[in-house]
């Protein structure tokens, strides 16, 4: 289950503890409203999402994971497939939750649900609402996990230790707290230098700047960082001054306005293409997704059209389980959300009355809601151009649901566009279902800058139609397989209730 951080070394799941257990199953397990905030440990005091007492009673840690099976047999997509698992088998429920997912497998062979997992209330809360996080504010980028490794630094956050430690992309990681990361075996050491746990943590790094020849030391501390989900915003230079380009990271709560500003300023320079850079975005709320969309497409593309259709188990043919609502085809949003911006703004769109077409740049970074929003636009026959490498496959998306302060997620729904699309678990690959050309990962120039392999790539198909002879990323180890640790708060498509 995704509790830990991405590492070095592939973790095995853990098996709860075992043993006697003189916990009394019932016959019949009930509707999860049954054993919802019953709880062995009840919250007090102010829930703070809805400023009312928290609705915790004492209860048990069966009751808890009573109600977790009654509601993954309720709601879960793939239910019919979760194995038998004895209760009394595991104390905590968190390890009991671990179990209930499909065992099967994609086409390709990967794991069929790779996206079951919890946060505790209160981080989940702080994350999605804000974007904070304890981190150095940069994004690593894991060219090989298994040695020789191979550690860049993908991009940053402004104003962040590793902005103020003068960190760029493309600096590569040679040791870590004095473990060697190509070669090392002491990979606790370096997971714990990469992604530290708590705030006011402090590692040493030897690093090796883009274009040095010479390593040097950093020291970098752990704070809460704002993430800036939209960076690098503008026109290209001449002749390609009616490009616009939007590096963007995360659909996170503050992702709206910045958006919307991005949009705003692109469309005040009369912009003919965009390139919208989403290598290294992992989703998130799906309603910003959709704004994103018909930002893009604009109003007569999308009007009457579905952005996403939504569907859930056989339990819940025509219903939304989880709202009560009938089932209905997802318009796309064309007006803001509440999320940053005061809900109800009419939203700004690109063009004239939307584009015609949109060049895409993905990695195996791009997850989720961002795929979400290439499905769409295809949907709604905006000609989606990726440049770069395949997706990571995630048509699936969850409500998360919080009980005794622990917030569980798991897969509840499939989406599927305009035309009925959805099939794609195993990624969107680049000249495949859509149009494109695959580009590896070019560390060696700035994220915005025309010269970078994709967004020459981009600019090479905008001018011919084609890709480009030569589209590897120069001299250097291939990004083929390159991974792009975050949390997976940040790796995955979320509906608010």
């Amino acid at each position: 289950m995704n509790r830990a951080v991405p590492s070095f070394a592939v973790a095995l799941l853990a098996l709860g503890a075992c043993g006697d257990n003189s916990e009394g199953i019932p016959d019949e397990i009930l509707p999860e409203s049954v054993y919802a905030a019953r709880c062995a440990a009840p919250r007090s005091g102010i829930d703070p999402t809805t400023n009312q007492p928290f609705v915790d009673t004492a209860g048990s840690a069966l009751d808890e994971k009573l109600w977790l099976r009654s509601w993954i047999d309720d709601l879960y997509l793939w239910y019919h497939e979760v194995p038998s698992v004895d209760l009394n088998a595991y104390t905590d429920p968190v390890d009991y939750f671990d179990q209930l997912k499909t065992p099967a497998r994609t086409p390709s062979g990967k794991a069929k649900d790779q996206f079951h997992f919890i946060y505790k209330t209160s981080d989940w809360v702080a994350l999605s609402q804000s974007g904070t996080e304890a981190s150095y504010g940069l994004q690593w980028a894991l060219l090989a996990s298994s040695p020789p490794r191979s550690l860049l630094v993908a991009y940053i956050q402004p104003g962040s230790p590793a902005d103020t430690a003068h960190l760029a992309r493309g600096a590569r990681i040679v040791t870590i707290d004095g473990v060697d990361v190509q070669s090392g075996s002491d990979v606790t050491t370096l997971n714990n230098g990469l992604f530290p746990a708590n705030l006011n943590e402090t590692h040493k790094f030897v690093v090796l700047d883009p274009g040095a020849s010479a390593t040097r030391m950093v020291s970098l501390t752990s704070t809460s960082i704002a993430i800036t989900p939209v960076q690098n915003v503008g026109t290209l230079p001449a002749p390609n001054d009616k490009v616009g380009y939007i590096h963007f990271t995360d659909h996170i709560a503050t992702a709206e306005k910045e958006l919307v500003d991005a949009v705003t300023q692109l469309r005040g320079k009369a912009i003919t293409d965009l390139i919208l850079d989403m290598r290294y975005n992992g989703g998130g709320y799906l309603d910003i997704a959709s704004e994103l969309a018909y930002m893009i497409a604009g109003p007569t593309a999308t009007a009457g059209k579905t952005f996403e259709r939504l569907t859930f188990n056989d339990k819940h043919p025509t219903t939304d389980p989880v709202t009560g609502q009938p089932l209905q085809p997802e318009s796309f949003v064309d007006h803001t959300e509440g999320f940053s911006l005061a809900p109800g703004q009419a939203l700004p769109f690109l063009g004239t009355s939307g584009l015609s077409r949109v060049f895409i740049l993905t990695g195996s970074g791009t997850c989720s809601a961002s795929e979400s929003v290439m499905n769409s636009l295809a949907g709604v026959d905006v000609q989606v151009i990726q440049i770069g490498e395949t997706t990571c496959g995630k048509p699936y998306g969850f409500y998360p649901a919080d009980n005794c302060g622990t917030t569980y997620f798991a897969i509840q729904f499939q989406g599927v566009n305009n035309k009925g699309f959805g099939d794609y678990a195993d990624g969107f690959v680049p000249g495949g279902i859509l149009k494109g050309c695959t580009v590896a990962d070019d560390f060696s120039h700035a994220l915005g800058d025309p010269a970078e392999a994709r967004i020459a790539a981009a600019l090479a198909y905008r001018a011919s139609g084609t890709c480009p002879a030569v589209t590897a990323r120069r001299g250097a180890e291939s990004t083929e397989h390159t991974v792009i640790p975050k949390p997976p708060w940040r790796q995955n498509r979320i509906f608010r209730r």
